[in-house]
């Protein structure tokens, strides 16, 4: 039988362990956050698709309070681990969920498999590409405009507003040969994404985004179907750094252009080396979880040391893996880590 005083130490307990995993940096930084991109942030959009990108069932979400969520990972994705470290009180509720009261405070768009072009993800079936979520977005802009009248305009530009795509775009396009015009052309290829996610960043400005995040794409080169020697691919992360770059410089016109915003680029590849040694984690080139295709056999058992492992599935980082990377991002660890400011700074900014 327990006792009181175990019972009280079992109280404290649960509520340390609440307040780790649901943000325990204080007081929330931004009023919103609003999240656009792939199954890298994904929160269940893809649920009630007709679509092989899923993730809605275990293993996926076993070290998630929420369990199989439909995040593409066994806990917290990058994303989710920024809300944390910006003190946001709730995760942020995917699109998909109809009775989200809170949008207010922001909403997932992300989706598996979607991309900056229409046609990326195809192969999986129905996805929603960055058009699609931008389409989402003004519709809760509409109603958050209804709700707050006058003070829409100042609380929307306070919040964050979080972009982190393009693996569908290269994986599944040009180095599988999706789009065959791009296929021996990688700068072409990448000069039609920016040109795209220009103009699909000019419409979210255009929505009243004042705080927007880009972050640029960790080493593809080095995702475990690529790597069965441990050997990262050298081409991969070469044509991915060109991108990075491009994500880059586009910030910079961004910025130049409009001063009453400011863009941030996230520079993942600096932060979690081309090598993945920058993540400190012991196993980097296998799956945690037993894979079919890209994703983990359902209710298959996965490692059990998944503090120690850089990917969880075929396509998709651990927990452990985002944590790194949402932490250098929030608050970076060396200048390059961002730029022109990290996300902590960004959200102390009073425009």
């Amino acid at each position: 039988m327990i006792t009181i005083s175990q019972f009280k130490s079992l109280i404290i307990l649960l509520l340390m362990v609440s307040l780790e995993l649901k943000g325990s940096h204080g007081a929330a930084q931004v009023p919103c956050l609003f999240i656009f991109g792939d199954s890298l942030s994904d929160s269940g959009n893809n649920n009630p698709l007709l679509s092989w990108a899923k993730c809605n069932y275990l293993p996926y979400g076993i070290d998630f309070p929420g369990g199989a969520t439909g995040r593409f990972c066994n806990g917290r994705t990058t994303i989710d681990l920024v809300g944390d470290h910006l003190g946001l009180p709730n995760y942020i509720q995917p699109y998909a969920n109809k009775t989200n009261k809170l949008y207010h405070e922001g909403v997932n768009y992300a989706s598996g498999s979607a991309g900056i072009k229409k046609e990326t993800g195809l192969q999986v079936g129905q996805r929603i590409c960055m058009d699609v979520q931008l389409q989402r977005h003004k519709e809760i802009i509409a109603k958050i405009n209804k709700d707050m009248g006058a003070k829409a305009t100042g609380h929307l530009k306070q919040c964050i507003y979080n972009i982190y795509v393009g693996s569908n775009d290269w994986m599944l396009n040009f180095f599988s040969g999706g789009s065959v015009i791009y296929l021996l052309n990688p700068i072409s290829f990448g000069n039609s994404l920016i040109k795209d996610l220009t103009k699909q960043i000019t419409t979210l400005y255009g929505m009243g985004a004042r705080k927007v995040v880009v972050f640029g794409l960790g080493p593809l080169g080095c995702l475990p179907p690529i790597t069965p020697l441990g050997i990262c691919s050298p081409f991969a992360n070469a044509v991915i750094e060109v991108w990075n770059n491009s994500l880059k410089t586009m910030v910079k016109q961004f910025n130049a252009k409009y001063k009453d915003a400011r863009f941030i680029w996230i520079n993942s590849v600096k932060i979690i080396t081309p090598d993945l040694k920058g993540l400190g984690l012991r196993v980097r080139t296998n799956s945690c979880c037993m894979v079919v295709g890209a994703s983990c056999v359902p209710l298959s058992i996965p490692c059990p040391n998944r503090k120690d492992h850089a990917y969880w599935d075929f396509a998709h980082p651990t927990e452990a893996a985002n944590k790194v990377l949402a932490a250098r991002a929030y608050k970076n660890q060396v200048a390059t880590d961002t730029y022109p400011m990290d996300i902590s700074a960004l959200a102390a900014l009073k425009l």
